[in-house]
């Protein structure tokens, strides 16, 4: 068993503590590109009553954005972008932008949080919602990019005869993007 702190209150902590704690945290930063992808997989067979299943959506979404040049980052945050229906089936956008803030531009990060909304614009009609509820962004300067993302990748990746490209192709991409934060209060202390 490896050594472990012995404060039972943060305010307790000493720099001894951290010098024990901050090489397993940085264990745990490391492998979380792969927490992510196995988190990921949990929407292999989940249909939920869509066409394909969410697995296969995320990686359409991520094959047309990789197929029209965009950039490692825009394709990570379309495969990444429906991450959270397993455990946010009321917020799922907040929960992939959660994961994602750390990594992403500022653009990306507000198009995976507010895709849902912008994606509302093909189905809340259908639901009794205002499918309009994006017009409350118009004046965001992000509303043009995360339209985009939803009309050209989260709109058209429900096809069952559209390529999907496997997940071990965007494997690299997502250990690539994650491999360290742009931002994070933790940021100085990982850069040591």
């Amino acid at each position: 068993m490896s050594e472990r702190a012995t404060f039972t209150r943060m305010d307790d902590s000493t720099q001894a503590d951290w010098a024990l704690i901050m090489p397993e945290a940085m264990k745990m930063a490391r492998a979380l590109p792969q927490r992510v992808l196995a988190h990921l997989q949990l929407l292999d067979g989940d249909f939920g009553g869509f066409p394909i299943d969410r697995l296969s959506h995320c990686l359409q979404a991520a094959t047309l954005a990789h197929r029209d040049g965009r950039d490692e980052e825009y394709v990570v945050c379309a495969l990444l972008h429906d991450i959270g229906d397993t455990l946010g089936s009321y917020n799922h956008p907040d929960i992939a932008a959660a994961i994602l803030k750390p990594f992403v531009s500022e653009a990306n990060h507000w198009m995976v949080q507010h895709h849902g909304i912008f994606q509302g614009y093909n189905f809340f009609h259908h639901i009794g919602l205002d499918r309009n509820m994006r017009d409350q962004f118009k004046d965001h300067p992000h509303y043009a990019h995360t339209a985009t993302f939803v009309e050209r990748y989260d709109n058209p990746a429900f096809d069952a005869k559209g390529e999907i490209l496997p997940l071990s192709f965007f494997e690299p991409m997502v250990q690539r993007v994650m491999a360290s934060p742009r931002q994070s209060v933790y940021k100085a202390a990982l850069d040591k």
